[in-house]
């Protein structure tokens, strides 16, 4: 048995149909960014949030030459944090450090340099025999630094990342497997380097010199000059990995990860990192939770000449929000139990902590607006006499 259909009906439903799938790519078009990259493999990451804006291939393993150096310089920064080396020291130079080839400041055998000065041949000229230097002077070898570098990007969560040296120079036999990591994960090695924020110091140089002004160091990031707000971090080329830059770049409190590998050109490589970068900036935009010096709240201490006092933050409180976003970030204010005197004038009385549904975006202090000096025994018998009276009115009452 055949089921008659309304011809008219029938019409009208086709046409919704065909009326849907033309509108229906339309709209969730206009939520994507409205370039095309031609980079094998791409990533744009708010740094604060860890939020992904975009992504091409973004977990494809690919070499990633150079880029490799931003996990080098990570341990170096963890090893100064730890105390474990410092600036200053001074490295003497081994020959197989000084026999690596690629980008270099031709370190001689026996040479001594300071490890301050090798981070700035790495961070800013991307030298292959300073990371073999640095490596060797922290590990003993540049294998068990390379070691280390793998159990880092592990404990990072980085699925897609192999090590096989600390420079990314590809190994001189084609059997040998080198390195290789992903747009995602170089975004996240990127990331965790930028909870040392002295590395821009150097990663935003544009030029600089070591001994005693006779090498040149140039910045092999050339959005570093050409791209307002760069600051960082690494580019990359071999013949296999092709162009590559993971940059940074921060303005008005906004900071943005872009990672490109394998483009085919140095000038598509900035182009495109570029475009991200200002696609990035375009979606967010600055928004202040509270003013320098805003008060949050008001507390008592019990033991201080004057009890109340008020709280304060102790800098303006900045967050990057996603535009239209405004509306779904929430603060929670925690001041310490048990506050006592005496206290000083902008001491640390609690937090104020900014979250975006549960991701906490931004931590800051509340201090003391004032000094607090301890109340004399006086004062403190004749509140305890008054708490007494008061306890007893209210029991008889």
């Amino acid at each position: 048995m055949f089921c008659r259909v309304n011809k008219g009906k029938f019409i009208n439903i086709i046409l919704f149909f065909f009326l849907f799938i033309l509108v229906f790519p339309f709209y969730t078009m206009a939520e994507q960014p409205s370039f095309d990259l031609t980079a094998k493999s791409a990533l744009l990451m708010q740094v604060n949030t860890g939020e992904i804006l975009y992504e091409k291939n973004p977990h494809q393993k690919l070499p990633p030459a150079s880029m490799t150096k931003i996990m080098t310089m990570l341990l170096v920064m963890e090893a100064l944090e730890d105390g474990r080396a410092s600036l200053r020291d001074s490295i003497i130079v081994s020959e197989r450090a000084a026999s690596m080839g690629g980008s270099q400041v031709y370190l001689e055998p026996g040479e001594e340099m300071t490890l301050e000065d090798l981070m700035k041949a790495i961070a800013i000229a991307s030298a292959n025999d300073a990371c073999v230097a640095v490596a060797e002077y922290l590990y003993g070898t540049e294998e068990d630094f390379v070691k280390k570098m793998n159990e880092k990007a592990r404990e990072l969560g980085c699925k897609n990342t192999y090590f096989y040296n600390t420079n990314g120079l590809p190994p001189g036999d084609p059997s040998v497997e080198g390195n290789y990591t992903s747009a995602y994960d170089l975004a996240i090695m990127s990331r965790e380097l930028l909870k040392y924020p002295e590395v821009l110091k150097w990663t935003s140089t544009w030029i600089d010199y070591l001994r005693d002004g006779e090498f040149v160091l140039n910045n092999t990031n050339r959005l570093v000059r050409h791209y307002k707000g760069v600051d960082g971090i690494k580019t990359g080329y071999t013949e296999e990995a092709k162009f590559c830059v993971a940059t940074t770049a921060a303005r008005n409190g906004i900071r943005f990860i872009a990672v490109i590998m394998g483009a085919d050109t140095s000038k598509a490589r900035f182009k495109e990192a570029a475009q991200l970068l200002s696609y990035g900036f375009s979606k967010y935009r600055s928004f202040i939770v509270a003013d320098k010096e805003e008060v949050i709240d008001e507390i008592t201490i019990q033991n201080a000449k004057n009890e109340q006092a008020r709280v304060l933050t102790r800098n303006k409180v900045v967050i990057p929000v996603k535009k239209g976003e405004e509306d779904e970030i929430t603060k929670k204010i925690i001041i310490k139990e048990n506050i006592k005197a005496p206290l000083k004038k902008g001491d640390s009385v609690g937090k104020i902590r900014i979250y975006k549904g549960n991701l906490l975006l931004k931590e800051a202090d509340l201090v003391i607006d004032r000094d607090v000096t301890r109340a004399s025994l006086w004062q403190m018998i004749t509140r305890i006499i008054k708490m007494m009276v008061t306890s007893l009115v209210k029991l008889f009452t």
